[in-house]
């Protein structure tokens, strides 16, 4: 799908994968919308790339709503990167056997896996209504799961379950979105230099880099901007997950 002149919104694109994506895009001529949490930040990326700014919480039906029809109003919306989420580290219980705390469970699920279905669902909505490209084409929608998905390490029980029902949405969304013409894929980041990666130590910073498999370094925002534009370009890529990774295998911890 080309992308000049049509609308995208990238949810999560006041930093990291979310700000890469966004740039990406509009370097390709889209009209970005960004939906995110940290208002200052949104609207100056959307001012260098000639976008707009809508401040959403992804779970909330009337934040992404609006964000949708800011969006269409600048133009055909036509692409969705979707990389907003949050990260969580808890046993399911700790060593002097206190549970994981249910209500930081229900949180990281509601807001990597609801909020993913809740963009999904009223992105799609609005892409219908789209004037259908070759092969009946009206939409592309670009989720973000982990290899945490696949690989969950100690800890992660929250976040693993949150991007393993990102992944298996994929396929299922896609088959209900191709009526429409609206093709569904999803991206598994590994260990991406992130922020949230830059606030460790250095040495700490190394170490992970180490245990990819080649190439031996941190994936980079562009990395994944740069899938999340081929998974938008390339037509014929539908209902796939992609792990992102340089090979690893997480281990257990």
């Amino acid at each position: 799908m080309d992308i000049n002149g049509a609308s995208a919104i990238v949810t999560g694109g006041a930093s990291g994968i979310g700000e890469a994506a966004a740039r990406r895009l509009a370097q390709a001529g889209a009209r970005v919308m960004i939906l995110d949490l940290n208002e200052e930040r949104g609207e100056q990326i959307a001012s260098e790339i000639g976008g707009g700014f809508v401040k959403a919480n992804v779970t909330e039906e009337e934040h992404v709503r609006a964000g949708t029809e800011a969006a269409a109003a600048l133009a055909p919306l036509r692409a969705c990167v979707h990389c907003a989420g949050i990260g969580w580290a808890e046993r399911t219980i700790n060593r002097n056997g206190v549970p994981h705390n249910l209500d930081s469970f229900r949180k990281v699920v509601d807001i990597n896996l609801v909020g993913t279905f809740n963009v999904l669902r009223l992105v799609a909505s609005a892409m219908n209504a789209n004037e259908p490209l070759e092969y009946g084409e009206r939409g592309v929608i670009v989720n973000t799961a982990s290899v945490a998905a696949f690989d969950g390490q100690i800890g992660q029980a929250a976040y693993a379950a949150s991007k393993g029902g990102v992944v298996s949405l994929t396929l299922t969304a896609a088959r209900d979105l191709a009526a429409a013409g609206i093709r569904v894929c999803t991206i598994a980041p590994g260990l991406v230099d992130t922020p949230l990666l830059g606030t460790l130590p250095e040495e700490a910073r190394t170490q992970l880099a180490q245990s990819v498999l080649f190439p031996k370094r941190l994936g980079r925002p562009d990395d994944y901007a740069s899938l999340a534009f081929e998974l938008i370009s390339n037509g014929y890529l539908n209902g796939e997950t992609i792990r992102l990774d340089a090979g690893i295998r997480m281990p257990p911890k």
